[in-house]
Order: C-alpha cells, then structure tokens, then sequence
C-alpha cells in the first residue's frame, strides 16, 4: 500500500515548495533556460507524435486497401482453378469414352 505524499492532493503550498526547491537545484539564472529547453522537448515530442500517429494511419490504410486487392486476386484465382477442374473433367471424359 502506497502512503501519499501530499495527503489532501497537491495545492498552492505545495506547488510553492517544489518551486523552491526547483530554483535551489537550479538556480535563479538557469530556470529560464530550463522552462525554455522543456518546452523546446515538449514541442518535439509532440511532433513525433503526430508524426508516429501518421505513420500508423498510413499503414492502416495501405493494409485496408492491399486486403481488398488481395481479396479480388483471391477470388480470380479460385475462378481460374475452376476453370482447370472443367477442363480436366473434360478430359477425362474424353479418354473414358474412347476406351469404351
């Protein structure tokens, strides 16, 4: 069981310790660096995010349209095996008739 650390959730004078403690870490100077490096990190994350997501959108599309290609292909060369078996039977008609 986990026991948390801010028993009434988080609140302005948490967030106020955090912030104190972030500029003790870093540093007065460097907090402006540092919110602009984040946000920097964030819009790039974004970016390869909607770049991921439309790389899965083009293949989902491309496995839709490929599936129903396939399908016709499916079908054409059920179509010519039949066309195969009647020719076949035909045959074998053929040769049973002229040996009776």
């Amino acid at each position: 069981m986990m026991i948390p650390l801010f028993i009434g959730g988080i609140g302005g004078p948490e967030i106020l310790l955090i912030f104190l403690l972030v500029i003790l870490l870093f540093g007065a100077d460097k907090l402006p660096k540092l919110a602009r490096s984040s946000g920097e990190a964030m819009g790039e994350f974004q970016k390869g995010r909607d770049e991921v997501e439309r790389e899965l959108k083009a293949a989902k599309e491309s496995t839709v349209s490929t599936t129903s290609d396939s399908d016709d292909e499916a079908v054409a060369e059920v179509d010519d095996i039949e066309t195969t078996t009647e020719s076949v039977d035909d045959v074998d008609t053929d040769k049973s008739a002229s040996l009776a």
